[in-house]
């Protein structure tokens, strides 16, 4: 197709998929500073939740964990929406678009199979048995530490 002043666009790719080079400009930056945010972020929740996970360990009770830990995955789950680190990705174009595959795996798989490893290793009273014992020891003392500091509590 040959336009009025004789350009031809039926080649350019920026016509065909209907993004321009400020649209990839202005993404680019933008995912640049959600990087930075979203780093940000994680690095705050590295010692927070470390810091989250003790305190629902400690302030649990009848063999129950407190809330913390998962009031702070809830924070954080909140602010991953507010980010959308991948938002500019709804504007590619469609040759650039991943299909899904069913094959696919995601972290959560590959931490499925290995605590399915460490269970199994658990129940056969392997090394993960002793461990497991001695983090249960640890709980069990830091739960009593906070009874003694706390007894109202």
């Amino acid at each position: 197709m040959t336009e009025q002043n004789g350009d031809s666009r039926d080649g350019d790719p920026e016509a065909q998929s209907g993004i321009d080079n400020w649209t990839v400009f202005r993404d680019a930056a933008v995912f640049q500073v959600k990087l930075v945010i979203d780093g940000f972020r994680d690095l705050v929740l590295i010692p927070a939740s470390f810091v989250a996970a003790l305190m629902s360990l400690a302030s649990g009770r009848d063999g129950r964990p407190g809330p913390h830990f998962y009031r702070l995955l809830g924070a954080g789950k909140r602010s991953e929406r507010w980010i959308d680190l991948f938002a500019a990705y709804r504007s590619a174009p469609a040759e650039v678009v991943d299909k899904p595959r069913e094959s696919e795996s995601s972290m959560d798989d590959v931490v499925q199979r290995i605590e399915s490893f460490v269970v199994e290793e658990y129940r056969r009273g392997g090394v993960t048995k002793q461990a497991k014992d001695r983090i249960d020891g640890a709980i069990d003392a830091l739960k009593r530490k906070r009874r003694q500091d706390y007894p109202e509590a």
